[in-house]
């Protein structure tokens, strides 16, 4: 029988400047709202939108969640396995 299995996640890692704004998120819905955010980009990447710039460096991406009110920026690694965050609004 075929293996099932969804489609593997990217991992998540934090730059330092956005490992600090995680540290100072103290209310416990916003720190869920930021978790539910990260497990959709995790899955999709792509879901972002492309910030025009430097094409030098990695592709800067945005992912805005209306309804959790989280905006983060990001890029993702050449093989595509792993997220690094930048920059968090939530």
């Amino acid at each position: 029988m075929p293996n099932q299995h969804s489609p593997r996640r990217a991992r998540i890692a934090f730059s330092d400047s956005a490992a600090k704004q995680v540290e100072e998120i103290t209310d416990e819905a916003e720190l869920h709202a930021l978790d539910r955010t990260l497990v959709v980009i995790s899955v999709n990447p792509d879901i972002g939108e492309p910030i025009p710039g430097d094409t030098t460096g990695p592709r800067l991406r945005q992912y805005a969640d209306e309804v959790e009110q989280v905006r983060v920026l990001y890029f993702v690694t050449a093989l595509r396995t792993v997220v690094v965050v930048a920059y968090i609004e939530v």
